[in-house]
């Protein structure tokens, strides 16, 4: 395999309290090359527009950090899934939003979590989704992809196995506009151990072969709590989990994934000092021949 320089995709989700343009600058203070946020809050249905203003400090703060690889995390409270027809017509409408707000901002990535059958069974929720994905994506044109993530497989979750998201892509219209996004803790939690070398290339062979490693597009770097096939979605601190620090040591210095942006969602209890330290972590775990190609 030919190999050649590349640029360090890494960072987390960053606060935008007092603006969007905070959560780049806080990435630039503790090192980032790749940031995550949201664009509202997460547990409300109502969202402002955004203003001319708050668009243009954005984008003057990307030219200044240099940080331009940016990832939109959507609301939790979407669920495309849904057995209830008002949740569904909700969701779209806020997906629709979501989408708007990323091509405002300038941002590739829209990760969504793939939502919950509850009442219904998994087969209408798919089906449900793949109807909201597709609607979605019609409303509003643009290059900004929607990343389906991988989930932990609690309750009526959908999105647990590969084949899952991998069906669900391949039946959305305009699915060159769907990615996926793969959680390490959510992984985990689904029966996925990926801390070995040999179970970490049996799993991205299967990605490969499933999903296609052409379609993943950004990783959330998080520990678990609970054991590998707990099907709990708890993340925990780097190293400080049931998963190790093997399959980070592995995913950091794998080249495959060197352009794809790599963000933690570890657990945050005072200011940046949390992510600081996970991201010392993850650095100290490069090689030095991942070190002197990351350059």
């Amino acid at each position: 395999m030919k190999t050649v320089e590349s640029k360090l995709l890494l960072g987390a989700h960053l606060s935008t309290a007092g603006g969007f343009e905070n959560a780049l600058y806080d990435g630039q203070k503790i090192g980032c090359t790749a940031v995550q946020i949201f664009t509202h809050s997460n547990r409300q249905w109502h969202i402002k527009p955004i203003t001319q203003n708050e668009i243009a400090r954005f984008a003057a703060a990307k030219k200044e950090t240099g940080i331009d690889c940016l990832v939109v995390h959507a609301s939790y409270l979407i669920n495309l899934a849904s057995a209830k027809e008002e949740q569904r017509a909700l969701s779209l409408k806020t997906v629709v939003k979501e989408l708007e707000r990323c091509e405002q901002l300038d941002i590739a990535y829209l990760v969504l979590h793939p939502g919950s059958y509850v009442e219904g069974t998994e087969d209408s929720g798919i089906h449900h989704l793949i109807a909201g994905l597709t609607a979605a994506l019609e409303q509003v044109p643009g290059t900004t992809m929607i990343l389906l993530e991988n989930m932990a497989g609690q309750g009526s979750s959908i999105g647990r196995r590969l084949e899952q998201l991998a069906f669900i892509r391949s039946q959305t219209k305009q699915n060159s506009r769907i990615g996926v996004c793969v959680d390490t803790c959510h992984l985990f939690a689904a029966g996925y151990d990926i801390s070995t070398p040999e179970t970490y290339e049996q799993f991205w062979n299967e990605f490969d072969a499933t999903v296609g490693l052409k379609h993943l597009r950004a990783l959330h770097l998080n520990d678990s709590k609970n054991i590998c096939g707990s099907h709990v979605d708890r993340h925990a601190h780097i190293g400080e989990g049931k998963m190790g620090l093997g399959a980070f040591e592995l995913l950091m210095n794998d080249p495959r994934f060197f352009a794809i942006p790599k963000i933690l969602e570890t657990p945050k209890e005072k200011d940046l000092a949390d992510d600081i330290k996970n991201l010392a972590v993850l650095k100290g775990l490069m090689s030095e021949k991942t070190k002197n190609l990351l350059k």
